[in-house]
This record gives structure tokens, C-alpha cells and sequence, in this order.
């Protein structure tokens, strides 16, 4: 019961308050005890599994077609996955990629962790955020993240990969 009320302490903290610098200053200083107090099973514990079974959501639609607005088993996009991925483990996520690239702490790239969400810039000439994925797996010089994309629907994919590379705008933390 313990480990529940804590969550739900943190989900508020995470997508409450009144401006976006009081956000980031009480996620960052949830974060900062979360490091502290990491020896702690009871949290990282919860944290992990939370993480990964928000995870093991996105990644059981693997193989599902693209479909524009979709969130289900027949088709689904890039912030659908997401959304309904979080959903699932009953964490309110905006829907579109645009309100996601906003929700959340930036992490720079050799911070990444698992469960992390990965935004590109896909469109030719443009530096504006049209897709979104989810980190799977980091490694050294390895990141690996699940998305739908349109010609393949939903995989995983490195972020190494040169297209990808290429169209990386910016890492956010949600978790």
C-alpha cells in the first residue's frame, strides 16, 4: 500500500503544478532523493517495475501496422504507443508527440535510461518533433527503443542507426 501511495505521490508531483520552472525544480529534487535513497528496495524496486512493464506494454504491439490516431491491436502511431503503453499501468500521458515532447524533464543522451521517451525530427528541413519513442535498452554506445513508424509500423530500432541519429532532438525523462 505503501509503494502505491508513493507512486501516485510522484505521478502528481510529475504532472502537477503551476508553471513549468516549478515543475522541473520538484523533479529535480524528487529525483535527487530518489538517487539518495536508491538503496532502498522498497523504490528502486517499484521504479524498476513500473519502467518495465511500461516497457513490456510497448513492446507486445511489436509487429502491429501504422494507423494515424491509432491506439489499439489494429494500428497504431508513434504517440499512441506511448500513450496507451503508460495507460496501461495507469500513468496519464498526453496523447499527441507534440504535448509529450514538453511533459516530463529533458535528459541529456549519455543520461538515458530505460523507459525514457526519444524525440525526431523526421520532417526534411525541420528541427520541429514529429515522432516519438520508447527507450528499450541502453548499452555503452547502444540505445535501443520501440516506435511505430509509418512504412514498418511498430519495432525497435538504434538509435545509431544514421537515420535516427540524424533526426534526434531530444530525450525526456517521465519516469
Amino acid at each position: 500500500m505503501k509503494k502505491i501511495a508513493l507512486f501516485l505521490l510522484l505521478i502528481t508531483v510529475f504532472s502537477c503544478g503551476a508553471s513549468k520552472s516549478k515543475r522541473v525544480v520538484t523533479t529535480k529534487k524528487t529525483k535527487t532523493s530518489k538517487v539518495s535513497t536508491k538503496p532502498n528496495a522498497s523504490t528502486s524496486t517499484t521504479s524498476n517495475s513500473t519502467t518495465d512493464n511500461v516497457v513490456k506494454n510497448a513492446l507486445a504491439y511489436e509487429g502491429v501496422k501504422y494507423k494515424y490516431g491509432g491506439t489499439t491491436s489494429k494500428g497504431m502511431d508513434c504517440s499512441g504507443l506511448i500513450h496507451t503503453a503508460f495507460i496501461q499501468e495507469n500513468i496519464k500521458m498526453p496523447r499527441t508527440t507534440s504535448a509529450l515532447s514538453k511533459h516530463g524533464d529533458w535528459v541529456d543522451l549519455k543520461e538515458v535510461q530505460k523507459g525514457d521517451l526519444l524525440f525526431f525530427a523526421t520532417r526534411k528541413n525541420s528541427r520541429n518533433v514529429n515522432h516519438v519513442g520508447l527507450v528499450t535498452s541502453v548499452r555503452p554506445e547502444r540505445i535501443e527503443f520501440v516506435h511505430s513508424s509509418t512504412s514498418k509500423g511498430v519495432m525497435t530500432s538504434l538509435l545509431s542507426e544514421r537515420y535516427w541519429y540524424f533526426a534526434f532532438v531530444q530525450a525526456r525523462r517521465v519516469l
